[in-house]
């Protein structure tokens, strides 16, 4: 008498199958990851974007009107607390758009109150003012942490992102995202400087 084969798997077929799907995760991971963080990060890019257009029409409004309270950060008194209230208090972003704005993975920011500033942020922001040359560095991530210099390779444990990369944004409206080696890249040297304090999480 002939014997019926099973057609259900053995248990070698069975871990052979479950090693190459662990070894086909293992290595799309990285990949995902990369993807994945890429895309956060030109979240932040537009998100400086539109930090940048509401501070320009706010500079707008300031040369026309000649409202010394308004313009670039510089322009004010250079401090973080100045600048985020004029862009609430001027009408220019919401309190809880702003807060959106200043955040990204690892921090999220608080809606502020009307009379209080944001306790902290993903960004950093420079001393821009309306003489600032357009190369001038207006916003960067807070991951960016030696920016006085020049630039360093962001540490592991900096939000966000650590040290897979930060965002710039310039006084002239674009911005970049750059890898953590091109950090002590020379044509950095001397964009970032004049950082205005900005509290931390």
């Amino acid at each position: 008498m002939k014997r019926l084969r099973s057609s259900a798997f053995t248990l070698i077929e069975l871990l052979v199958v479950i090693s190459i799907i662990g070894i086909l995760a293992a290595l799309a991971l990285p990949a995902i990851t990369s993807a994945l963080t890429k895309g956060q990060m030109t979240q932040t890019l537009s998100n400086m974007k539109q930090l940048h257009l509401a501070t320009q029409q706010m500079a707008l409004d300031a040369t026309t009107t000649g409202d010394t309270n308004l313009g670039w950060p510089g322009d004010t008194g250079g401090t973080w607390a100045g600048w985020t209230t004029n862009l609430v208090g001027g009408n220019y972003l919401t309190s809880s758009d702003l807060a959106k704005l200043l955040s990204a993975p690892g921090i999220i920011v608080p809606v502020p109150s009307a009379s209080n500033a944001p306790t902290k942020s993903a960004l950093l922001l420079y001393n821009v003012s309306e003489n600032s040359d357009g190369s001038t560095v207006f916003l960067s991530t807070a991951n960016f942490t030696n920016s006085a210099s020049g630039g360093t390779a962001p540490i592991a444990t900096a939000k966000p992102y650590g040290n897979k990369g930060f965002v710039v944004f310039r006084k002239a409206g674009d911005g970049i995202i750059l890898q953590p080696r091109q950090a002590g890249n020379t044509n950095l040297v001397g964009m970032f400087t004049n950082t205005i304090a900005v509290p931390s999480n």
